[in-house]
């Protein structure tokens, strides 16, 4: 019974002196809208949370670490996250408020000037989303992601897009069949051409630059504590 009280107590004081996860914010929106990060040296599980809508959702259970670049991100519907390498799998998006969060990719081509199709990470600038649509800038490209719609051509129910080869035959972009659902996919003009997606209207018109975001309330920049809960 003696050595039992002797475990018990031991087990307590351990107990005791368990350190809790830290959890900082490490980006805010706005004053109802902000990413939590919960883990040692600015690396861990990513949370989003939206007090006036009610949301709180994880983004990533582990390893996330924070973009250091220029991020400015006035919108609400479409949210779109970078990390620290902003290459495949480096981007997580939600198109419902962040109540739920997918991974994106690059469109296939030279997006790059050595026929890369995504950016090395020493040469991004800034990552902007405005207008439920991002922009993603690097020191010889600007990435984008569709304007945010999909094309009703191409929903069920549609008529399809008709388009000419150079051969005079006349192809068709079936209803269903067009690939890329908004916002899922991040390309540059070079990278759409010669694409079929190019002919879809949420891929036309595109900027050149970067939109100007006037009067934004929330942070430019992500913040980490490295010493915190250490």
């Amino acid at each position: 019974m003696k050595g039992l009280k002797i475990l018990l107590l031991a087990l307590t004081i351990t107990g005791c002196q368990t350190k809790q996860t830290p959890t900082q914010v490490v980006y805010r929106f706005d004053d109802h809208r902000y990413l939590e990060l919960t883990g040692y040296n600015c690396e861990g599980a990513l949370w989003y949370t939206d007090t006036q809508r009610g949301i709180h959702s994880e983004i990533t259970s582990q390893f996330y670490r924070i973009f250091t670049h220029t991020f400015v991100h006035p919108s609400e519907r479409y949210i779109a996250i970078p990390s620290w390498g902003t290459g495949h799998g480096g981007l997580s998006v939600s198109k419902d408020y962040g109540q739920s969060w997918q991974s994106v990719r690059y469109s296939p081509g030279p997006n790059e000037p050595d026929g890369m199709d995504s950016p090395p990470q020493e040469e991004v600038i800034s990552f902007t989303v405005a207008n439920d649509q991002g922009f993603l800038l690097t020191k010889h490209s600007l990435y984008m992601s569709s304007k945010p719609f999909d094309d009703p051509r191409i929903l069920h129910g549609g008529p399809g897009i008709s388009y000419t080869l150079d051969d005079g035959s006349v192809q068709v972009v079936k209803p269903g069949s067009a690939g890329w659902s908004w916002g899922k996919v991040y390309s540059t003009k070079r990278g759409l051409e010669g694409s079929v997606q190019i002919l879809r209207a949420e891929w036309q018109d595109l900027p050149d630059q970067v939109p100007e975001v006037k009067n934004y309330k929330g942070w430019d920049h992500m913040r980490c504590d490295m010493d915190a809960g250490k």
